[in-house]
């Protein structure tokens, strides 16, 4: 797929984000809950920034053939973590004993893989590996504990600016979901302000917070730039990423120096080609 031509359905995300939470908030009202769940799920809180509403089971928001998202399938995001899974939010909410807990659990389970593979977990090399791998994971996924509120930490600033703002090679890293093997490599992001300028360091900053979760790039590139748009209503956002997956490279296929690109263009950047074209050779440049 050439980066120049945008696949058509994600200009409407941003739309479809707002009008689910519209039609949630309606249903919530004309809907009196008839159990104790549905009075628990009445009282809480609704994200009003569209961060964190998907179909279930799905981690970006998709558009149905229908337009329409039942109830039954919209996620909530009221900690505005944005799309959040299952257990996010007990991992968010967990206290110290919680978090020791879990990660002794998940060091048992890396104990057992130890062994399934044919290895001695009693070995002098490996005897701290599970404690190690657990708390190792458990950093390489912190994006799944990061509200963007607190990323975004307010540094958004009413600017007279009107052109191009583009901050690109940030380099990331995250994990396949798919192996739960490394990817790595540099996202470029640009958006037009519309009257409000996002901190520089915050887009850098969203970048890491999407990219320490279990993601695949595709998914990535786009959740990035959702929450830009959602961040600020800029005129357009545009992000490219290109990035070397292990899972590639080291199994399977065996291709080391392939790369992958991915790019999300939303707003002017999908509907007007100079603007588009601007972007991209930018980027292209050093």
């Amino acid at each position: 797929m050439s980066l120049s031509t945008p696949i058509d359905h994600t200009s409407s995300h941003v739309a479809q984000l707002s009008e689910s939470l519209h039609r949630l908030q309606v249903q919530q009202q004309q809907d009196p809950p008839t159990d104790s769940a549905s009075r628990a799920a009445s009282r809480s809180p609704i994200s009003k920034d569209g961060y964190g509403f998907r179909k279930s089971g799905i981690s970006t928001p998709a558009q149905p053939s229908d337009g329409h998202i039942p109830l039954s399938e919209l996620v909530p995001d009221p900690n505005g973590l944005g799309w959040p899974a299952k257990s996010t939010v007990s991992r968010l909410n967990a206290t110290p004993a919680e978090r020791k807990a879990r990660e002794q659990k998940m060091a048992t389970a890396v104990r057992t893989i130890l062994e399934c593979i044919g290895e001695d977990p009693n070995r002098e090399g490996l005897l701290r590996t599970p404690e190690r791998y657990a708390q190792a994971l458990m950093w390489m996924t912190r994006g799944y504990e990061e509200r963007l509120a607190d990323v975004i930490n307010d540094a958004i600033f009413a600017e007279d600016h009107d052109e191009m703002v583009l901050v690109k090679d940030i380099d990331i890293s995250s994990l396949c979901e798919h192996h739960l093997v490394p990817f790595t490599g540099k996202i470029a992001i640009a958006y037009i302000p519309n009257q409000l300028v996002l901190g520089l360091s915050k887009l850098a900053r969203i970048a890491e917070t999407f990219s320490r979760r279990l993601q695949v790039q595709e998914r990535l590139t786009k959740q990035i730039a959702i929450a830009v748009q959602e961040a600020i209503k800029p005129r357009g956002v545009a992000v490219v990423m290109e990035a070397t997956h292990l899972c590639m490279t080291m199994r399977g296929v065996q291709k080391p120096g392939s790369t992958t690109v991915t790019s999300c263009m939303l707003g002017c950047f999908r509907t007007q080609q100079k603007t588009r074209e601007e972007f991209l050779t930018l980027i292209k440049g050093r």
